[in-house]
């Protein structure tokens, strides 16, 4: 991938998170790529979409593996989750409550009116599912009980990013890792200390 591209898609992402995908322009991108605008269409013949869809696999990627490797740590599973929620609220507050999950302010926008790029979101969505729950199942959690636990936690955070960005607050970060906490508990029993 050249430099021009990647730093394009770097762009997008960085934009689309901040302000969504409606109120990103072309020109925009190109600024803040450092690229002449050109280059947006020569690396994306199809234009905004084509860039957007692009972006949202791209990132989706990238926060799936930033979100899940705290799954990975040394900690045990309940801690891990107090950690992720922790890590969010104190992204948010470090950046004054612009820096959100870039898939997530676009799913927002498309979902009703642009069919390409809802299939996009959708499959990033999927893959952090089936990814995440892989993951639960091999720190302990019943397969038959990994999957609704993912999605738990990935809508628990995708909606305390909404209110926490409206009510420029951490509490509904806290609140939703409170609960998540909860789910894995009872997911994985009370005697199943160090998982």
């Amino acid at each position: 991938m050249t430099n021009t591209r990647v730093r394009i898609l770097a762009a997008s992402t960085e934009l689309f998170r901040r302000q969504g995908m409606s109120g990103t322009g072309l020109k925009q991108i190109a600024e803040v790529a450092k690229a002449p605008f050109g280059s947006i269409y020569h690396f994306f013949p199809g234009g905004k979409d084509d860039l957007a869809g692009e972006t949202i696999r791209r990132a989706g990627g990238e926060y799936r593996d930033l979100v899940l490797a705290f799954f990975a740590g040394p900690d045990d599973l309940v801690t891990n989750v107090e950690t992720a929620f922790a890590a969010a609220a104190a992204v948010l507050v470090e950046t004054d409550y612009a820096d959100a999950c870039p898939i997530a302010t676009v799913a927002l926008e498309v979902a009703s009116t642009n069919e390409p790029l809802r299939q996009a979101t959708a499959e990033v969505f999927t893959d952090w599912i089936e990814v995440g729950g892989r993951h639960l199942e091999q720190r302990g959690v019943p397969p038959e009980t990994a999957r609704g636990l993912i999605i738990g936690f990935i809508t628990s955070l995708e909606g305390a990013f909404v209110l926490a960005r409206s009510l420029r607050s951490t509490e509904p970060l806290e609140a939703a890792g409170r609960a998540v906490q909860a789910a894995v508990r009872e997911a994985l029993g009370a005697e199943s200390p160090g998982l």
